[in-house]
């Protein structure tokens, strides 16, 4: 495979909530115990996350947990970061809505129907005659599919770029209660979207992050119960357990290994690495199981420590971060590594171009 990627573009909403905020506001509007306060401190006061930012006006308005005012915050937020995201791609690319020939969308944290891809496309001002195709119930992991089905439009003969676009609005579903994997989830999970301009035309003369060559993936239903959202009161619940970071490094590692033994690569030989920030404790097991410093996944940690986990998003604001600090060269080799519900894992080899 050798695609190109022209672009990558990340978004935030506007509303920038520290942790000590999102402490003062879950001990005032709601009645904790004592052992919920003391998780919600951990977490939050004493954790690695700074912030967080969210797809709402103020933070009282996550109050009202009413499903279909979540659903409908839920399309409001994810058309304005989705849509605004894809726009800076396309402008990075050099790009106008017209010369866009398919747009693919994934999210979880939602759902549509018709979905969301409907509604970008007609913010974006994007032509009839494009390729769509929404990706729903992907989990964390959903941003590394997405840009294998973009890429596989484009080398089956796809002749316009396409879009990919990961979006997820996490805090449309806040769920309280004194399950410690609420809790969890309540402290650490954020909002934002990012996107890909992707190009299977390998002119020197357009700009190039970098090219994708090849794919992989993986899922583990037996571990299904450790990691999902559920369906409960006609809102989302966010199951997540302790054995998350274990269970999530074990898979990527399984995927991985396939994916650099494909392509006769070794762990050493890969210099870059964005890494979904699915926690400290996530990265802290894929470095131990892969041999990887904390050097190697400071993007990540950094990305993780600003944003929180936004879910599928939080892998491309790594590899955003990677370009931007770690200006790689060109011919570098990199490893995109996300993994979420299912359980499932993904990864795709990247090699750098010049932008």
């Amino acid at each position: 495979m050798d695609i190109a990627v022209r672009a990558l573009a990340t978004r935030l909403p506007p509303l920038r909530v520290t942790q000590q905020e999102s402490f003062d506001f879950f001990r005032t509007h709601f009645e904790l115990a004592a052992d919920e306060e003391a998780l919600y401190l951990r977490l939050l006061l004493e954790g690695p996350i700074r912030s967080r930012y969210f797809g709402m006006d103020r933070t009282e308005e996550a109050l009202d947990m009413e499903p279909d005012h979540l659903n409908a915050r839920f399309l409001a937020a994810a058309r304005v970061i989705g849509a605004d995201a894809a726009r800076r791609a396309i402008a990075d690319a050099g790009l106008q809505p017209d010369d866009v020939g398919g747009l693919a969308v994934n999210t979880c944290t939602g759902y549509l129907c018709p979905g969301l891809s409907s509604y970008l496309a007609g913010d974006l001002g994007l032509p009839a005659a494009i390729k769509t195709a929404d990706l729903a119930g992907m989990g964390c992991g959903g941003a590394l599919p997405n840009l294998e089905c973009a890429a596989g439009w484009l080398a089956a003969g796809c002749a316009k770029p396409v879009l990919s676009v990961a979006v997820e609005v996490c805090s449309a579903t806040l769920f309280m209660g004194n399950d410690p994997g609420l809790i969890v989830s309540n402290s650490i999970f954020g909002d934002g979207a990012a996107a890909c301009v992707l190009d299977g035309i390998s002119a020197e003369s357009k700009p190039t992050l970098f090219r994708l060559r090849d794919f992989e993936s993986g899922v583990f239903p037996e571990h299904r119960e450790q990691l999902r959202y559920r369906q409960e009161g006609g809102r989302l619940r966010n199951v997540l357990t302790r054995r998350v970071p274990a269970i999530g490094a074990k898979c990527a590692r399984i995927v991985l290994g396939r994916l650099l033994e494909r392509n006769g690569l070794g762990i050493e030989t890969v210099k870059w690495w964005a890494v979904h920030a699915g926690g400290s404790a996530v990265l802290d097991h894929i470095g131990e199981g892969l041999g990887l410093d904390r050097e190697r996944l400071r993007y990540s940690s950094e990305v993780f420590s600003e944003h929180g986990n936004m879910s599928s998003p939080t892998v491309l604001f790594a590899m955003r971060r990677v370009l931007d600090a770690g200006r790689p060269s060109r011919g570098d080799k990199g490893v995109l590594v996300s993994f979420g519900a299912g359980f499932s894992a993904f990864a795709a080899l990247v090699e750098f171009g010049a932008a």
